[in-house]
């Protein structure tokens, strides 16, 4: 019918957000890239850039006459280095999303579970006792180990006659991080100065030594756990909707619960092994996706990847350059960031709700 006005549906505006969201995302992850790679205290031109990416692809750069050394310093330190952020960045806010759905919480984030203190507790064990099991990898593989064992005692404690309470998971994680938090301090006491500085320091959280190796190890278990996360995202939309609901849907609900924490367990553990604690990613990438883009699972865990990769990647270039001839512990710098913005998240709940029962 001519002149008809075709209004658009809900749907469509959603659809309409997310494309407009992911494309932001992927530029502005772009351009954060670029800047990421030829910024620092050796500064590289974009020509300098190009000719390191043709020299890469096997083409002639003799017009370009510090292309080899150009091309060292890009792929031997800065671009293992923003690989590596953008994995962890990703792991941390697909983490953060599946927590937030699994406790129907939106303040809830992997820490909830013990993973980050328990990899904590693994790393400093190994650096207190000066482990040497798997060479350069000792400490990332006691933090990876320390992880998971948090996590399974959480699930494990919790779990009665077949079932997992929510509240129950809660009280079972705070009292987990409790000991693994008296276990820092014990290893910290126990230690001596160089070995306190190294525990203290690996809590900050660093990008700083990544190498091609470790990205071998952390991108396959990534990839694995960001799978995972768009598959069960239809039934977290439905887990949403309550237990008892989700359960008549047709869901296992005590196993999308544990599927959810094992993947939790994988990313976090793979993000911190190699990174140290970074706090806040989890849990300030996804509220601000569902801000943007609604509460539909399967959208959120694709913006949250590309959000938590982004909000790395910008934290490691302020750690880079903020400072001439210094490193920031970018975990500080993702702490400054997302302590005001969790405070704002709990004013602003505490006013919708009208308190804070």
């Amino acid at each position: 019918m001519s002149g008809e006005v075709v209004t658009p549906t809900p749907a469509r505006h959603r659809g309409l957000r997310f494309g407009l969201v992911v494309t932001g995302l992927l530029v502005a992850l772009a351009v954060t890239c670029v800047v990421s790679i030829t910024s620092g205290q050796y500064d590289l031109s974009p020509t300098a850039l190009l000719g390191v990416l043709l020299r890469g692809l096997g083409i002639d750069t003799a017009w370009a006459p510090d292309a080899a050394t150009d091309y060292g310093v890009i792929y031997t330190l800065r671009l293992p280095r923003l690989v590596l952020g953008l994995l962890v960045g990703a792991a941390l806010a697909v983490s953060g999303v599946l927590m937030q759905a699994i406790f129907g919480n939106p303040l809830a984030d992997a820490g909830v579970v013990g993973v980050s203190s328990g990899a904590a507790l693994g790393a400093a064990a190994s650096i207190t006792f000066g482990l040497a099991t798997f060479g350069m990898w000792t400490t990332p593989a006691f933090a990876f180990l320390g992880g998971l064992v948090a996590v399974f005692s959480v699930y494990l404690l919790s779990r009665s006659g077949g079932r997992t309470e929510v509240v129950t998971l809660l009280l079972t994680g705070i009292a987990i991080n409790a000991i693994a938090g008296a276990g820092m301090a014990f290893f910290t006491f126990l230690g001596t100065t160089p070995t306190r500085e190294q525990i203290v320091f690996w809590q900050l959280g660093s990008l700083n030594g990544a190498l091609w190796s470790n990205i071998q190890l952390v991108a396959p278990l990534v990839a694995i756990g960001v799978v995972v996360a768009l598959i069960v995202a239809p039934s977290l939309d439905l887990f949403a909707l309550g237990e008892r609901t989700a359960r008549h849907l047709g869901v296992r609900v005590e196993l999308l619960r544990l599927v959810v924490i094992v993947t939790v367990a994988l990313l976090v553990c793979a993000a911190v092994a190699f990174a140290g604690i970074i706090g806040f990613a989890g849990l300030v990438v996804p509220h601000l996706m569902r801000m943007m883009i609604g509460p539909a699972h399967l959208p959120l865990v694709i913006a949250s990847a590309l959000g938590g990769a982004l909000l790395i990647a910008v934290a490691d270039l302020v750690a880079r350059t903020a400072v001439p001839l210094a490193d920031l512990p970018i975990g500080m710098i993702t702490s400054l960031v997302g302590g005001p913005f969790f405070l704002w998240l709990l004013v602003r709940t505490r006013r919708r709700s009208g308190g804070w029962a």
